[in-house]
């Protein structure tokens, strides 16, 4: 059987029962670039057809996928294609803009490799969307992962700055101590822990004590 007969009959068999799965069944080429198959959910919400997505190419993530999280998923995909082990499977939050007026909708996505070609290699990967409903509290916890996550990637080179000290001292602010405590905890005077607080403030830009947490948050100090 050749590559484009397999191919072939795999999305005959995807397409003859995507539509009843919960979320949006996309099937993509070789390589990732194309999308091959996607169910009606998924057509529907992108007000697109297959024969469009196709001819779309790469196109398809700059038009509905947030560029700014491609280093999140990008890197999953292609260790996805190394391992081309069909039973190996990646899982990642998405946002897609599919809603109302073209907003972006968060959604959870799983692949993995569905064919392997002749020569061995991967053929098609088969990947199924669910949309995180906005009401649930597991977006919204997902959103505030996806937040900090954004944070850290902003703020790296401005935390590296900070010294290990600093650092302690940031974890403890973050936690709600006082000066006294602090200086307690690491054996330092009360008047250190001030001078350590006043070149926090000055590194990080925080003016308050709830963008000095988003630090500690972000950076796993708490």
């Amino acid at each position: 059987m050749t590559d484009a007969e397999r191919i072939a009959r795999a999305l005959t068999e995807i397409a003859a029962t995507a539509d009843h799965y919960p979320g949006v069944v996309i099937v993509l080429n070789h390589d990732c670039r194309q999308v091959l198959y996607m169910s009606a959910r998924g057509l529907h919400g992108l007000q697109t057809t297959i024969a469009e997505l196709r001819a779309m190419g790469e196109e398809y993530y700059a038009r509905y996928f947030n560029p700014d999280e491609a280093h999140e998923y990008v890197p999953k995909v292609v260790e996805l294609l190394t391992r081309n082990d069909p039973t190996y499977s990646v899982s990642f939050f998405q946002q897609v803009r599919s809603g109302p007026g073209g907003t972006f909708e968060l959604y959870l996505s799983t692949a993995r490799v569905l064919a392997q070609g002749q020569q061995g290699g991967p053929l098609l990967t088969i990947c199924l969307s669910c949309r995180l409903e906005a009401a649930s509290h597991l977006t919204a916890k997902v959103q505030r992962l996806l937040d900090e996550n954004t944070f850290l990637r902003s703020h790296t080179a401005t935390f590296a700055s900070l010294t290990s000290r600093e650092r302690q001292i940031l974890s403890h602010l973050a936690r709600s101590r006082s000066s006294g405590e602090i200086a307690e905890a690491l054996f330092i005077s009360v008047q250190t822990v001030d001078t350590h607080r006043r070149n926090l403030r000055h590194k990080l830009g925080a003016s308050n004590a709830f963008e000095l947490g988003q630090y500690a948050r972000a950076f796993d100090l708490i």
